[in-house]
């Protein structure tokens, strides 16, 4: 007959006695892992937002883990100091990444404007568009002064810009934006491609002022003029248009103002009556 061996029991456990805790190690673990990325997305300039926020909680996260440890509550203290340091640097790292983002983001700022402002029309003597004779008077070669008759504005584009002297004009029977008290003035009007890539004509706006008081003068619309710039201009080529204005009989200026299209500042010239 076989015999069943038989153990004494253990001691008993005492009445009121605390189970034994599981250590709360998942802060600290936490801290060390979003330090860690915290980090390597700070390496990523652009990616300077997401650093500071891992790195913040990493930090936050690394102190609780420690104060968990300190109380006996986690036996990983060593692993939240480390999560609470690498928050420190993908903070530190953050805050690098926004200078130089911001700082290459005001760069290209910076070059967008430079470039806008060199595309303003640089005025120049010439005669292209206009006969010699027709020409006033030579440029005064600065941007915010006004050109005279058969100068040439050039912008950096390519395009050059050149309008004519004003000489009278006869509107027919149908003409819109006449009255018989006034006189009416032609001035010829040029764009010229001398850039690379087309251009489009379409959005070139003229308009003019007469006399002392500078008050608009209405562009008359006939079977001859009014029609305006249209298409686009290859490389090379020339595209010209006659334009006409309304002006009260005692003027003796008409200030002419081309604007070739959104991208380009407006040229003025000054034109004798």
């Amino acid at each position: 007959m076989s015999q069943q061996m038989q153990f004494p029991p253990g001691p008993p456990v005492p009445m009121g006695a605390p189970a034994p805790q599981t250590a709360r190690n998942g802060l600290g673990i936490a801290a060390l892992v979003l330090g860690v990325i915290g980090v390597l997305s700070g390496l990523i300039p652009l990616l300077f937002w997401l650093a500071g926020t891992l790195g913040l909680l990493a930090l936050i996260f690394g102190l609780i883990g420690r104060g968990r440890a300190k109380r006996g509550q986690a036996t990983n203290k060593g692993v939240a100091l480390a999560g609470l340091l690498l928050g420190v640097a993908a903070m530190i790292v953050a805050v690098i990444g926004a200078v130089i983002t911001f700082t290459a983001v005001k760069g290209a700022v910076d070059e967008i404007n430079k470039s806008l402002e060199s595309s303003t029309a640089q005025p120049k003597t010439g005669t292209e568009g206009a006969d010699a004779a027709d020409t006033e008077g030579g440029a005064n070669g600065s941007a915010g002064e006004a050109l005279h008759a058969g100068d040439t504005a050039e912008y950096e584009t390519g395009l050059s810009v050149t309008v004519s002297k004003a000489s009278s004009y006869s509107p027919d029977e149908f003409a819109v934006g006449h009255k018989g008290s006034n006189k009416a003035y032609k001035v010829t009007v040029q764009l010229q491609n001398k850039g690379k890539e087309k251009f489009d004509s379409t959005l070139t706006l003229v308009e003019a002022r007469a006399g002392e008081d500078g008050k608009e003068a209405e562009q008359i619309f006939d079977g001859s003029v009014g029609k305006g710039f249209n298409g686009k201009i290859l490389p090379g080529k020339t595209a010209t248009v006659e334009f006409a204005f309304d002006t009260p009989a005692a003027a003796k200026n008409l200030d002419v103002e081309v604007v070739p299209g959104l991208e380009l500042e407006a040229s003025q010239w000054e034109l004798k009556l």
